[in-house]
């Protein structure tokens, strides 16, 4: 068989696997395009993203604000030099993100239903 013959049937299989791949992973998925979380900080973003917002009696009122914590939730960085990931039976994280040029920290407890807002704080 002739090189060019063969390159042809490579070619050939290599699209009908192309094709097969980009069914399969579009319907795992959910057709809404691939969200891979294999680091640790997004993993634990994400996690939290998916549970309840309250907040706890030290929040000032103007922080109470579940989009500013989505927010950062969504693009923030977790200090795990800080955080106390072994608690009992809460987890207790520090989340920061830089909102309109201040670095804003969230002292935030993920418990197994809900996430508890503890603490803010402006950084420099």
């Amino acid at each position: 068989m002739g090189f060019l013959r063969r390159l042809g049937w490579y070619l050939v299989g290599l699209s009908i696997g192309i094709v097969f791949l980009v069914f399969f992973l579009k319907k795992k998925s959910g057709g809404e395009g691939m969200d891979f979380c294999y680091f640790p900080n997004c993993r634990v973003l994400k996690d939290m993203r998916s549970k309840p917002i309250s907040f706890g009696d030290a929040i000032p009122q103007e922080y109470r604000d579940t989009v500013m914590v989505k927010s950062i939730l969504t693009d923030g960085n977790v200090d795990f030099g800080k955080s106390d990931t072994k608690a009992e039976p809460c987890k207790v994280y520090y989340v920061s993100k830089k909102i309109a040029d201040q670095n804003m920290e969230l002292q935030i407890r993920n418990c197994q239903e809900e996430l508890i807002v503890e603490e803010t704080a402006l950084l420099d």
